[in-house]
């Protein structure tokens, strides 16, 4: 799902920035607010980061992909990853089990790769509760009259599914609070500019940037140009 830029920009952190453990996002939406159409373009525009694959029960749908979308498995299958303790967090949403993968989450992060977990509420609040270091992202749509819209639009769900979701999406912007930033994903191109600018200066923080700034400041106490 996903994918590195054709061009690769240079890394807000500087050079020394891949050797570095990853930073671990999540970004929450209601269903329909766009929250994985949002960071697949971020992650296409943004060097070292990926959008974590979750494994779910479902069946792929028209057009998706195993091991591109998600990583579908069978019901039991997933049942059974959970009594192994192999998702980071797991939840039944709309009938349907969905997961993060904790080997997989940790394989990216040692790497060095930032890493996005598109997770709803009750996810993020399961990886938050691990006393896991996270930077968290909620996407609102810009009404409940607009989220209605986009559902209806998708034309992949009966009415009662859709009012069902409506009422879902009324306890999940509820939660906002919880989360360290809301973007309205109002308009595609602003919103992935305003997530990107929150990777950015995630990446610039002072408890990131130390070890790089400090050798700066070496070289000026050597007389190094």
């Amino acid at each position: 799902m996903s994918s590195e830029a054709s061009t690769p920009r240079p890394s807000a952190a500087g050079p020394e920035r891949a050797a570095e453990r990853g930073l671990l996002f999540i970004v929450s939406a209601p269903s329909g607010a766009g929250k994985t159409t949002l960071v697949e373009r971020l992650v296409e525009q943004t060097p070292r980061l990926k959008m974590s694959r979750s494994y779910t029960s479902r069946v792929a749908r028209v057009g998706e992909t195993d091991g591109v979308d998600y990583n579908f498995v069978t019901r039991p299958r997933f049942e059974a990853m959970v009594d192994a303790g192999q998702f980071l967090e797991w939840a039944e949403v709309f009938g349907h089990l969905y997961g993060t993968g904790a080997p997989d989450t940790e394989a990216l992060l040692a790497s060095g790769h930032d890493v996005v977990l598109v997770i709803d509420v009750q996810g993020a609040r399961k990886v938050r509760a691990r006393g896991l270091d996270t930077t968290t992202v909620f996407v609102m749509p810009p009404s409940m009259a607009v989220l209605e819209q986009r559902l209806r639009g998708r034309s992949k769900d009966s009415e009662a599914e859709i009012q069902r979701r409506l009422q879902v999406a009324r306890d999940e912007v509820a939660s906002f609070a919880e989360y360290d930033f809301v973007v309205v994903n109002d308009e595609l191109t602003g919103a992935v500019d305003r997530l990107r600018s929150i990777v950015v200066a995630e990446r610039a923080r002072l408890g990131r940037m130390s070890q790089s700034a400090e050798r700066i400041v070496g070289t000026f106490s050597k007389g190094t140009p």
